[in-house]
C-alpha cells in the first residue's frame, strides 16, 4: 500500500483546481476536499458574488473557510485538499502543487464554464485576483503570488485536466515508491 498521503493543490481560478483535484482524488481513490466560498454560499443559500464582496471587509469568512478546510483535511488519513490556499496552509501535505497559466486562459475557462462575455469575464478575474491577493497579505501576510516553495508547478495552458491529474499522480506515486525503498 505504501504511504499515506495528503496533496495539497492551489493555484488561481480558471486554473483547473477543482477539476484536476476531483480527477487526482478519484484515480487515487482518496477524499478530495475542495471546500470553499462557493461551498459556503450554497450552504447558507447566500450568492457567491456577494458572499466574495462581503469576504473583502469581513476577515471571518475568509478565517471561517482556510480554517474548516485544513480541519477536513486533518480529519482524514489521505485526501487531497483543492484550495486557493491549500499549499499554504495545509502544512502536513505530503506533496504541495501550485497551477498556473496565462490570465487570458483563466478568463477564457472561466467564461466558457460560467458564459457572459469575456470581456467581462477577464475583468472580474482580474479584479478577484487583486482582491484574494490583497485579503491573503492582510490576514497571513502571505504573498499568494510566491509559490515557489511548492514541490510541482503545473503549468495547465496547454494541457488537459487529465494531463495534468497525470502529472501529479506520478508525482505522489513517486513519494510512495521512496517511502518503500
Amino acid at each position: 500500500m505504501g504511504r499515506r498521503l495528503k496533496i495539497a493543490i492551489s493555484g488561481k481560478s480558471g486554473c483547473g483546481n477543482t477539476t484536476v483535484s476531483r480527477l487526482v482524488a478519484e484515480r487515487l481513490g482518496i477524499k478530495m476536499i475542495n471546500y470553499t466560498f462557493k461551498s459556503i454560499a450554497q450552504e447558507r443559500g447566500m450568492d457567491f458574488k456577494e458572499l466574495c464582496r462581503l469576504a473583502e471587509s469581513d476577515t471571518s469568512w475568509d478565517l471561517y473557510l482556510d480554517k474548516r478546510q485544513v480541519e477536513m483535511a486533518n480529519d482524514v488519513e489521505e485526501c487531497v485538499l483543492g484550495s486557493r490556499l491549500a499549499v499554504w496552509l495545509l502544512e502536513n501535505a505530503d506533496l504541495k502543487v501550485y497551477l498556473t497559466a496565462p490570465i487570458e486562459v483563466r478568463a477564457a475557462r472561466i467564461q466558457q464554464r460560467d458564459k457572459g462575455r469575456l470581456e467581462s469575464v477577464l475583468q472580474e478575474t482580474l479584479a478577484r485576483d487583486r482582491s484574494d491577493h490583497e485579503r491573503y497579505l492582510k490576514l497571513y501576510g502571505l504573498d499568494n503570488n510566491r509559490y515557489e516553495f511548492v514541490d510541482l508547478i503545473v503549468n495547465t495552458e496547454h494541457l488537459s485536466p487529465h494531463e495534468v491529474a497525470q502529472i501529479i499522480i506520478r508525482a505522489a506515486e513517486q513519494l510512495r515508491i521512496h517511502d518503500e525503498k
